[in-house]
């Protein structure tokens, strides 16, 4: 092994096709930037999407199972991020939903169809709302469920996954269908089959990089719906960190207007 000026390691003779941090920032690089290279059309897109719903006193209704949750995290609930928003959740059945705890237990519950619909109706979405929902593979038969509910009840759908993943495998809806094929706009995540970069000496692969570009897109949508509200001389609301002076007392007043429309829970 080789040490670097500032006391890193690597494997001698390169980073590329090795295992180690610097090898995954060399892998992860340019799929960061191939993400990017979505902001003169389907981050534009996506963005007319939410602005136009904000004004109209929607709300971003945003759900991933798995490892996607945290889509809707990045988009529901963060410092710097847009009130108006409701982040979705499996446990949600049991929280708000009557169904008993052993529910989550199941590894099977995000390839089950059958609770989407109440999904839905636990959101208490209205006319107006935008959906986004996040799936690597977007073959899961939650989530293609919950896509195929959205749509019937007339809202936008955003759909953010890995074009490569999903092209390559089949369906786990009974319909046969994926994610992608009930959006209305679609965000690739640019994560390559499987979702990991790095080989392992014996086979396999290790470091996923979905969640990371997921996030870069959440981000970029919100720099761009703020951008289309300042300009248009609107104070958008947004949040400001809970754990700054004043932070809560400015949070729970506009988180306030939207009552009983977003939740905040665990």
């Amino acid at each position: 092994m080789a040490s670097t000026a500032d006391g890193s390691r690597h494997a001698a003779g390169g980073i590329e096709g090795g295992l180690s941090a610097q090898a995954f920032v060399h892998a992860l690089t340019p799929i960061m930037a191939a993400v990017t290279t979505q902001i003169d059309g389907p981050i534009q897109q996506a963005a007319d999407l939410f602005t136009t719903s904000l004004r109209a006193n929607g709300v971003i209704q945003a759900f991933g199972s798995g490892h996607s949750e945290a889509l809707a995290m990045e988009i529901a609930g963060r410092a710097g991020g847009l009130i108006a928003t409701n982040r979705i959740a499996l446990r949600d059945l049991v929280l708000l939903g009557g169904e008993p705890p052993e529910l989550l237990r199941s590894a099977e519950l995000e390839r089950d169809p059958q609770y989407s619909r109440k999904l839905y109706e636990l959101s208490a979405a209205r006319s107006g709302d935008v959906f986004v929902i996040a799936s690597n593979s977007g073959v899961n038969g939650s989530i293609v469920e919950l896509a195929s509910v959205v749509k019937e009840q007339g809202h936008p759908l955003i759909a953010i996954t890995s074009l490569q993943h999903t092209s390559g495998v089949d369906s786990r809806h009974p319909s046969g269908k994926k994610l992608i094929d009930f959006a209305d706009v679609v965000l690739d995540n640019h994560a390559p089959y499987g979702d990991s970069v790095l080989d392992l000496p014996d086979g396999g692969k290790v470091c996923a990089v979905s969640s990371i570009t997921a996030a870069l897109i959440a981000q970029m949508l919100v720099a761009e719906v703020l951008r289309r509200l300042t300009e248009a001389g609107e104070k958008p609301p947004v949040y400001l960190s809970a754990n700054i002076p004043g932070g809560d007392d400015h949070n729970h007043a506009l988180e306030a207007q939207y009552a009983g429309r977003i939740r905040r829970t665990a």
